[in-house]
């Protein structure tokens, strides 16, 4: 569901910002002339068609995995499904660009500039890795114009599988290389029995905050839902620069994190404990993200985090049919991969990702102790955005940091 509006309650934050030193307030300002605005250029509109299929594409994980940890790197999943499209006819192409919003683009160079757009979010500083790739049954008579295609427009070429074990081993051993060793045991499964056609998508991410933590995994509470609290890695750190805001519409604290190279973490606290976010993730899209990365307040706040490293897998594919694809599953007409009728047999998904508590700069000295407190000590859910092109790199709700493990 798109929100059109919405509305941001600053009475607290904003008596607390007229508090702010003189050079604070500049400093802010200096951010904001800096801003690129979004949605008027091909790349940064082709990221806002990759963060709305993503955002569609965790509402329905979401749904089927109510009250649990999930999390997604859709800007992977974008990457695979779209070397997929180049292997189905026209029709097909068409029902695959719909769920992956392309179809609101209108741009005859889509692949070069989702090429330019997965380019800008690999760069070193970023700290993200990704691998996408299709895998492709021994048993199908493949045409050859489909890995010159994919490989001359995207730099990785299609496979043919081996069969048996070797298959496993194979995508394993890639998806490690391509990660930087980081995304190991992609696969702890053999891939189906009739394999057909497959497709992997991995993600690494280690943000590094652009103002760092003093203070790095002190054991502190989490209240999980039902009135339980368990003790977790946090990291704090006083009179720490955020951007905030608070929604009353969706019950919600939000902040807006800077990492290094251009990247934010955006931060959604409920106001209570609960591990129901439905009416939160309904709301996602990149144009109310964008809004809130706008109308958010600079503030200093004492800020207490939990220090996150995950690892979590998934298949895709059974998410499809409830993107619109549901007829697509039926035919889905692959004329340009094999003239043999093959079918999607998986969309094999992992992301990990750590947060690490150094970044470049310590707070100021010169900032006064903080009065306001951002204590993310109860389910809440995150995103990872590179605010250059608007493109949304990692989603996750986290309901029981307990249950993270890597």
């Amino acid at each position: 569901m798109k929100r059109t509006t919405f509305l941001l309650v600053f009475g607290l934050i904003l008596s607390f910002c007229q508090a702010q030193s003189e050079t604070g307030a500049e400093e802010a300002a200096g951010e904001e002339e800096q801003h690129v605005e979004l949605f008027t250029t091909p790349v940064t509109k082709m990221g806002a068609a990759t963060s709305d299929f993503g955002y569609n594409l965790f509402r329905v994980l979401a749904s089927r995995e109510a009250a649990t940890n999930i999390f997604l790197a859709p800007i992977s999943a974008s990457a695979v499904l779209t070397q997929l499209s180049m292997g189905g006819s026209e029709r097909a192409e068409r029902q695959l660009f719909r769920a992956l919003r392309y179809h609101t683009l209108q741009d005859p160079q889509l692949h070069n500039t989702l090429k330019d757009l997965l380019l800008s979010v690999k760069t070193p500083g970023k700290g993200l890795s990704m691998a996408a790739r299709i895998y492709l049954a021994r048993r199908l008579r493949v045409t050859q114009d489909f890995f010159t295609l994919v490989e001359g427009q995207y730099g990785v070429r299609p496979k043919a599988l081996l069969g048996g074990a070797r298959d496993m081993k194979d995508i394993n051993d890639w998806v490690t290389q391509e990660t930087g060793g980081k995304v190991q045991r992609f696969l702890t499964k053999p891939l189906p029995r009739n394999p057909g056609v497959n497709a992997v998508s991995a993600a690494y991410f280690k943000g590094k905050w652009v103002t760092r933590f003093g203070e790095s995994r002190v054991l502190q509470n989490f209240q999980v839902d039902g009135g339980a609290s368990i003790r977790i890695p946090m990291m704090q750190q006083d009179s720490y620069p955020v951007k905030m805001g608070a929604d009353s519409d969706l019950s919600c604290t939000i902040a807006q994190i800077a990492m290094q190279d251009d990247v934010s973490m955006f931060i959604f606290l409920p106001d209570e404990v609960t591990s129901n976010m439905t009416l939160l993730e309904e709301s996602l899209t990149a144009e109310f993200v964008q809004d809130l990365s706008l109308t958010l307040l600079p503030a200093q706040v004492f800020l207490s985090l939990p220090a996150l490293r995950l690892s979590y897998s998934t298949d895709l594919l059974p998410l499809l049919g409830d993107l619109g694809l549901a007829e697509w599953l039926e035919d889905q007409d692959l004329e340009k991969i094999s003239a043999q009728p093959t079918k999607l047999s998986s969309v094999n998904h992992k992301v990990v990702m750590e947060t690490a508590p150094e970044g470049n700069q310590y707070p100021s000295v010169a900032a006064t102790p903080s009065h306001l407190s951002y204590r993310v000590d109860h389910p809440f859910l995150y995103l990872i955005r590179d605010e250059a092109s608007g493109a949304l790199l990692f989603i996750g709700r986290v309901v029981n940091p307990k249950d993270l493990t890597i």
